[in-house]
C-alpha cells in the first residue's frame, strides 16, 4: 500500500465523515474545489455551508458550483469562518459531520490576505460545539509563508490542549520533504 499524499488524504478523511444527506462546512471556500467535492458528497438531500472573507472566492466558488449543477445544496457566506456558529441556522447544529479548512491565502489571489490563527481557532471551537459526534474537522496547513508559520505554531499549540475526552487529534505529515509542504491536522469530535 502506498502512503497517501496530503490532498488525497483530506478526501479520505472527509469520505469517512460525510455521506449523502449530511451537513458539511467548507470554512475557506477559496476557488471552490472542496466546496464542490462536499456538495457532491452530500448530494441533493444534504447541505454545505461555505465561508470566505474574499468576494473573489465567493464568486469563484459560485461559478464552479453553477457549472456543476451543485449550487442549490450550498449556502455561501461572504464572512469569516469564526462567524459560523451565528451564520449556520440552529436547525443544523448537532448535524454537521465534516468540515475542511485550507489555511493560508487564496490561490491566484492577493497573498497579503491570509487566514489568521485566532479566527481559525475560534472557528474550530465553534465547530466542536455544533458538530455531530464523530464529526471530523480537517485543517490543511500551508506554512511556507511567514503568516502561515505563525498560524501553524498557534494551531499546533492549540490542538494539543484539546481534551482527549472531547476529541481525537491526528497530525498527518511527510517529515522529509523540502519547502515546507502542507500537512493535515484532523480532529474527530467524540
Amino acid at each position: 500500500m502506498k502512503l497517501e499524499r496530503i490532498l488525497p488524504f483530506t478526501r479520505t478523511l472527509l469520505n469517512l465523515a460525510v455521506q449523502e444527506g449530511d451537513i458539511a462546512v467548507d470554512a475557506t471556500v477559496g476557488n471552490g474545489h472542496d466546496t464542490l467535492y462536499l456538495a457532491e458528497r452530500v448530494g441533493k438531500t444534504g447541505h454545505v455551508f461555505g465561508f470566505d472573507i474574499q468576494a473573489q472566492a465567493i464568486e469563484n466558488t459560485t461559478n464552479r458550483l453553477r457549472e456543476h449543477g451543485a449550487l442549490e445544496q450550498v449556502t455561501l457566506f461572504h464572512a469569516s469562518h469564526d462567524q459560523l456558529i451565528e451564520k449556520i441556522p440552529e436547525q443544523y447544529h448537532g448535524k454537521i459531520t465534516g468540515a475542511i479548512f485550507n489555511l493560508g491565502y487564496l490561490p491566484g489571489g492577493d497573498k497579503q490576505i491570509v487566514t489568521k490563527p485566532d479566527s481559525t481557532i475560534r472557528a474550530v471551537e465553534q465547530l466542536l460545539e455544533i458538530m455531530a459526534s464523530e464529526g471530523i474537522i480537517v485543517l490543511v496547513i500551508y506554512h511556507g509563508h511567514p503568516e502561515g508559520a505563525v498560524e501553524r505554531d498557534a494551531l499546533l499549540e492549540y490542538v494539543q490542549t484539546i481534551d482527549q475526552q472531547r476529541a481525537h487529534v491526528l497530525r498527518y505529515q511527510f517529515i522529509n520533504q523540502v519547502n515546507n509542504p502542507p500537512f493535515i491536522i484532523a480532529i474527530e469530535k467524540r
